[in-house]
């Protein structure tokens, strides 16, 4: 599905679009797990010092690999040293603050990019136009019923369609899929969760549904303008959604 791994980013000539992904988009995988070493080279300084900063060491070492994770592909697609790379904010398209989908502002005209840390593993992916991907571990408990009631009505359907021992995996692709759309749109969580029906195909959007291993589920949202549907092989390696 995409180059995985451990602990730091391919080289700059790595990152080449994996089969099966839409025309243009880039999937990394990363281990953050117990052992990873992150990249530290690759962060500026105010990154280091929040790394420094985590009491924790799974904080470290997630915090650590999922900045140089995103660095040092991008600096490889840019032509720039990863810890040069700077980052901002588009307006937000919900309200107009300064909260909207991270962006490179220097240097300027870079490609967009989606970033996202669950569990054990970081997913990085890079496309011409808007992106958003998600990445959580799968577990055993069911889904806390206030947010599955907050969800959009089909999403319900399908979450009570599904047998109660596959209904907490079948939550997690559905959440991954949602989080991945609402990050490509900019607004992330501060659109109400019942606006959209992420289980079916979304209008201008390609969803493709991820196996990242680990016991993970990932989800990707690439905006389909000008993007060829080539999505067959990730859809099976996903599994079929519920």
């Amino acid at each position: 599905m995409a180059e995985r791994v451990r602990g730091r980013a391919p080289e700059p000539a790595g990152g080449r679009a994996a089969p099966g992904l839409p025309a243009g988009v880039r999937l990394w995988t990363f281990d953050a797990g117990p052992g990873a070493a992150p990249d530290l080279s690759a962060l500026d300084a105010g990154e280091r010092r929040r790394h420094d900063a985590f009491l924790r060491p799974a904080d470290r070492i997630r915090f650590g690999v999922a900045h140089a994770a995103l660095r040092r592909p991008l600096g490889g697609l840019t032509g720039t040293p990863p810890a040069d790379l700077r980052f901002g904010r588009r307006p937000c398209p919900r309200c107009g603050g300064p909260h909207g989908r991270p962006v490179l502002e220097r240097p300027a005209g870079g490609p967009e990019f989606s970033l996202s840390h669950g569990g054990e593993l970081v997913l990085v992916a890079v496309a011409p136009g808007r992106v958003g991907v998600d990445v959580e571990p799968v577990g055993a408990k069911p889904p806390e019923p206030g947010l599955v009631e907050s969800l959009h009505p089909a999403e319900r359907a399908v979450l009570l369609a599904a047998p109660e021992a596959e209904r907490p995996a079948a939550f997690v692709r559905l959440w991954t899929r949602k989080e991945a759309y609402l990050k490509g749109l900019g607004v992330g969580l501060g659109r109400a969760l019942d606006a959209d029906d992420v289980s079916t195909a979304v209008p201008g959007w390609q969803l493709v549904d991820l196996a990242p291993g680990k016991g993970h589920a990932g989800a990707l949202a690439v905006e389909s303008a000008g993007a060829r549907e080539e999505i067959r092989e990730i859809r099976e390696r996903g599994g079929a959604f519920p």
